[in-house]
This record gives C-alpha cells, structure tokens and sequence, in this order.
C-alpha cells in the first residue's frame, strides 16, 4: 500500500530505484549460479517486479501536468518495460545457446 502513496516526481525515483535493484539483482545471476532453475525462479521475480512497478507509473502519471512543455512518456516507458519482461520470460520458456537480438529499448522519455 505505501507505493500507492507514492506520485508525482517522488514515484519516479522509486521507480529508478526499484529498476537499479533488478539490475543489480541480476548481475550476480550470471556470477555465482550455474544452476538453470535457480537462474529461472529469480528471473521469474525479475518479472513481477517489473509488473509491479505498473501501480507506481498510474500514481505518477495521474500527478503529471497535461499542459506541461515538457512531459514525460509514460507509455514510451511502458513499451521498455514491456519488451523487458517479454525478453526475459522468452529466456525463461527456452533458453537457448544462441544469443538473440532484440530491439532496443527508448530509455529517453521525455517529449
């Protein structure tokens, strides 16, 4: 309940925050475990973490100026985090030993 509380530019730095952990979170992955289904239980939480930053973003954008000059792109965001987890739960279902390309992802969201 407390990131329901959480808007405007005070949701957004959650929302970097939470991301940089899931980062971090997945370095050691790769480093300390061999193990296949360990590696897919913790990228299967990678997943909800993404999916539970969606109540952060609603939070934010209901807070954000529509006559702002410069506004960010929520749905620009979205579409990243989408192909985020899109990409990793491919991984997840297959894993395979070729590395596939992907899209990259906007980063920039401000318009």
């Amino acid at each position: 309940m407390r990131a329901m509380r959480n808007t405007g530019p005070n949701a957004l730095r959650h929302v970097s925050i939470i991301l940089a952990g899931i980062f971090v979170a997945i370095v050691p992955l790769h480093i300390a475990h061999a193990d296949a289904a360990g590696e897919r239980e913790q990228l299967a939480r990678v997943i909800h973490e993404l999916q539970a930053l969606e109540p952060l973003l609603r939070a934010a954008q209901s807070q954000a100026n529509p006559d702002a000059r410069v506004r960010f792109r929520y749905d620009w965001l979205r579409q990243d985090l989408h192909r985020m987890r899109l990409g990793i739960q491919e991984h997840i279902n297959a894993p395979r030993t070729q590395p596939r390309s992907f899209p990259p992802l906007r980063g920039d969201y401000r318009r």
